[in-house]
């Protein structure tokens, strides 16, 4: 029987053990530059003992911002800033992979420059709100991306994928999970192309796959992963038949070879156990554990085989050394929502390791 702390050979690269640090926004990214700080070196290198870090969703393009103080990966400071951080993980002996999040029509223009709006596959606003300097705001109606927009936002993600490398990633993840543009473009009610990039099955989960293939001809498919989140209806999205579309999906990304698929699952875990086994290569899962956060049962799914390994959200946030808490059934840290997003040391820094 396998064990979530045996090591993982993920393509090449040895993970000390099958506990992965979900990514999860913090919004601390402060000022123009939009770049990670000294505080983000510590927060991550804290948490070096997981097997696999995927950091916070970092936007590939200034447009692929969506909440105040997100970090990004398409400036030569942002580069810069984050070798830092990888630096100070990989010190620790960690892996860490970069989560390239284009946020799509989720967002505002206040949170862009030059009066660039947020863009989606169709001009449908969400009937959600997002974060702004002045407060919750209602989401505006996006900008239609045309097909030649498509390849520049495809190029950026390439683009970005090369500048993570350059930081000191180890790789990087695709999200194409929680509502943000990917997922939009698989989307019944953000897709309502009739062109190439919509109405089929294949039409829909193009835009990912052809994200999917310029990043790995950028950086090479044993560095790659990609997020899913089958049925989220978070940030306003519908998905209808979610075995066609997740598993035409899977088929078309077979091929490439990637890293890892990594699953946010819902309620369905039929769905979770079919996917997993329709997926060849290592598989990650972000268990369904709704209203609680995903715990030390989660640990059960890889002796099982449900999974190669398992992702921890809040629990990783509030207990850095999170691997040697779960290993001896704990205690653990209470994560405070207060300061989830945004703020300083307070709820980012400042939880305590065994022994402090």
């Amino acid at each position: 029987m396998t064990t979530a702390f045996e090591p993982l050979n993920l393509s090449g690269t040895t993970l000390r053990n099958r506990i992965v640090m979900s990514p999860m926004t913090r919004s601390r990214a402060y000022g123009p530059a939009q770049a990670p700080t000294e505080a983000t070196a510590v927060y991550y290198a804290q948490r070096a003992s997981a097997g696999l870090i995927v950091s916070e969703g970092i936007q590939p393009s200034v447009v692929g911002q969506g909440y105040p103080s997100t970090p990004g990966l398409h400036s030569d400071e942002q580069v810069a800033a984050w070798r830092k951080v990888t630096d100070a993980v990989h010190e620790k002996g960690g892996v860490i992979f970069a989560q390239l999040m284009h946020t799509g029509r989720i967002g505002h223009p206040s949170l862009l420059p030059d009066g660039l709006v947020p863009v989606a596959p169709s001009p449908v606003a969400a009937k959600t709100q997002v974060f702004t300097a002045e407060g919750p705001q209602d989401c505006v109606t996006p900008k239609e991306l045309t097909p030649a927009e498509i390849e520049r936002t495809i190029a950026d993600f390439a683009s970005a994928a090369r500048n993570a490398i350059a930081a000191g990633f180890d790789g990087v993840e695709i999200h194409g999970a929680n509502g943000y543009l990917i997922q939009q473009f698989l989307s019944d009610n953000v897709n309502l192309r009739d062109d190439e990039w919509g109405g089929t099955v294949e039409g829909r989960i193009r835009f990912g796959v052809e994200v999917t293939k310029a990043v790995v001809e950028a950086i090479g498919a044993d560095r790659v992963g990609y997020r899913i989140s089958p049925g989220n209806p978070y940030n306003d999205i519908v998905e209808n038949d979610l075995p066609a579309h997740y598993g035409a999906l899977l088929t078309a990304l077979a091929p490439l070879g990637l890293a890892y698929v990594h699953l946010m699952e819902g309620p369905d875990r039929e769905l979770t156990l079919q996917l997993r086994k329709q997926w060849q290569g290592t598989f990650i899962l972000n268990p369904f554990t709704h209203p609680a956060p995903t715990g030390l049962d989660a640990l059960s799914l890889v002796e099982d085989g449900t999974t190669d390994a398992v992702s921890f959200g809040a629990l990783f946030l509030a207990n850095p050394d999170l691997p040697q808490r779960l290993k001896q059934g704990g205690p653990f840290n209470t994560p405070d929502p207060a300061t989830f997003y945004g703020g300083d040391e307070r709820g980012y820094t400042d939880y305590p390791a065994l022994g402090e």
